[in-house]
């Protein structure tokens, strides 16, 4: 049976549906310019502009040194792994969960997407004092605990690639020193765990543990967030035996649901 066809909503919004299209132009297929866009679009190119700029700011697209716009690290999510992304939210968050309830702290589900680690799901903890949610949220993968453990299941030729010197010319500030960043990795294999003391935001430490899949391949990062104020090195050693339990879990459920 053919679908019938969809009826537009009484009250369309220009702007969103511009911005939806475009953003489906660079995923469907593989990139366009600013003049593109607006072609497709029917807009001007001030407008295809403002656009294209506003999904840059939001991840759904980069603008590479050829000025030509392509999907960003939301997109790709989406394109590349949606469906192990989802199961993996969905088995994952009881366990979230759990840890809240037995830490009193936020905690993260995290998978890398290149160079950058994005918040997949997010439970609030109850105090007063707390961390947000963070779900839907991107940031450079080796500011973050779960991108550093990524990154240090990655061979060194994979490191490399992610962190091509040609990825950064436009924005050469970005790029981490490899050599640091290396040093730091080794650490990380030898820990199992990864502790971020106010790396990605001033007054926040997190600490977190490999999520892996059948075959040893590191997918996630399984992470508490909390103020700064109240981590306590000592409690170490127990913030990653519940962490270690919680991503066993995980990986049990996930191994099952697949």
């Amino acid at each position: 049976m053919d679908k019938p066809l969809k009826t537009p909503p009484p009250y369309p919004i220009a702007s969103v549906d511009h911005a939806l299209r475009a953003a489906t132009v660079l995923q469907m297929e593989g990139g366009a310019t600013v003049s593109q866009i607006a072609e497709r679009l029917g807009v001007a190119r001030s407008t295809a502009h403002r656009l294209l700029a506003m999904l840059v700011y939001r991840d759904f697209a980069v603008q590479g040194e050829d000025r030509v716009y392509r999907a960003g690290p939301v997109l790709e999510l989406a394109a590349h792994s949606q469906s192990f992304v989802s199961r993996l939210r969905a088995v994952a968050l009881p366990h979230l969960q759990r840890v809240v309830d037995l830490l009193d702290e936020t905690a993260n589900l995290i998978v890398r997407t290149g160079d950058t680690a994005r918040f997949i799901a997010s439970v609030e903890c109850r105090q007063t004092l707390r961390v947000g949610s963070r779900e839907g949220m991107v940031f450079p993968a080796h500011r973050t605990t779960a991108g550093l453990l990524l990154l240090a299941d990655l061979s060194d030729e994979e490191l490399r690639d992610v962190y091509a010197p040609e990825r950064y010319t436009d924005r050469p500030g970005e790029r981490p020193d490899l050599d640091a960043l290396r040093t730091e990795l080794k650490r990380l294999r030898r820990n199992g765990c990864a502790v971020n003391r106010e790396r990605s935001e001033r007054g926040l430490v997190a600490v977190g543990v490999p999520v892996r899949d059948t075959g040893g391949r590191a997918r996630a990062g399984l992470s508490v967030s909390m103020p700064s104020v109240r981590y306590d090195p000592q409690r170490l050693r127990s913030l990653v035996a519940v962490l270690d339990a919680s991503a066993r879990a995980v990986e049990r459920d996930l191994a099952e649901a697949v």
